[in-house]
């Protein structure tokens, strides 16, 4: 394909999506040019590569093997270092953070904080951290670096040299979910067996703060359900939340027409509510209630305020 094309990567992404469909989520993922195979143990990764490289060769594709990596247990791959552990961020990016020089006008704000909020769900309140930085992105604020300022991008930079290791999901099952909302925003973990497989949380939207708390636990049982619909559409999980009344929420005839566009969304899933007391809700409960206390049950969790989410599988992994 002839470099310089304006739509070449996105129509070589649909060719190699159309190639690699058979094996996609089962053993592969592809971006671009890009193939990651992962497999979980070596048996089952020999017979992966085979099957890719086979089919590379039937589709008169190539590889050019100095670019090739084989059998390795810890992978580069899209920003991200990935290994029978879990994710954390490349170090290659976080030394390109930690070396970054005093920005010193709007444009240099927005590639400072472009490279920072790509590995924002490993930093803990990171809207509330670059909050003073993303005001001088604004077209109407005049660009003063102030003492705020240097303490947040200080800050962003520490704290991505702290990011937590993640860990990996292992199968479809044992799923399970903790909300919980305040006035100060809402907060969900999503867990399996005991260990964290990722989390968020946001502020309250304008028209949100009005709402009462009924609707808010509820909001944010559904935005856990949104953000992981990829984890927990078709299959069976369990959501754990602090406010009683939402254990009854299925068999409630009156419904305000908010909830009941919510319930309509609840039905797609195969979801069991429960109530867990707030006192043993630790994690969600730091989560929505950041600013008044620290999480300190979960080494590993980490606050994320935005609603983005990254997949993430397996444990053995090979690039072709």
């Amino acid at each position: 394909m002839s470099f310089g094309l304006t739509n070449a990567p996105a129509a070589f992404m649909d060719l190699m999506n159309r190639v690699c469909r058979p094996m996609l989520d089962r053993s592969v993922i592809v971006f671009i040019d890009d193939i990651l195979v992962y497999s979980k143990n070596e048996g089952d990764h020999a017979c992966h590569l085979r099957e890719v490289l086979e089919t590379l060769r039937r589709e008169k594709l190539y590889a050019k093997f100095s670019k090739c990596a084989f059998w390795l247990h810890e992978v580069q791959f899209l920003g991200h270092v990935i290994n029978a552990d879990g994710i954390l961020v490349d170090p290659s990016k976080i030394q390109a953070v930690t070396n970054w020089s005093l920005p010193k006008s709007p444009t240099d704000v927005r590639s400072f904080l472009g490279l920072a909020g790509y590995y924002r769900r490993f930093i803990q309140d990171f809207a509330k951290i670059a909050s003073s930085l993303t005001k001088l992105t604004r077209k109407d604020v005049k660009f003063v670096w102030g003492d705020d300022q240097e303490k947040a991008f200080q800050e962003l930079k520490s704290k991505l040299t702290q990011a937590p290791v993640l860990t990996l999901p292992d199968g479809p099952d044992d799923f399970v979910v903790y909300s919980d909302a305040s006035y100060l925003g809402l907060g969900c973990v999503l867990m399996q067996r005991g260990k964290v497989i990722a989390y968020a949380s946001r502020q309250l939207k304008t028209h949100e703060i009005h709402y009462p708390i009924h609707d808010l636990e509820l909001a944010a049982v559904v935005f856990a359900l949104k953000i992981w619909r990829h984890y927990l559409y078709g299959v069976k999980c369990t959501i754990y939340t602090d406010h009683k009344s939402l254990k009854y929420f299925f068999t409630q005839k009156e419904l305000n027409m908010r909830q009941r566009r919510w319930l309509e969304l609840l039905k797609d899933y195969d979801c069991e509510i429960l109530y867990h007391p707030g006192k043993a809700n630790v994690v969600a409960d730091a989560l929505s209630r950041k600013e008044e206390y620290e999480p300190i049950k979960v080494k590993a969790m980490q606050l994320v305020i935005t609603s983005d989410y990254v997949i993430y599988d397996k444990s053995t992994f090979g690039r072709a």
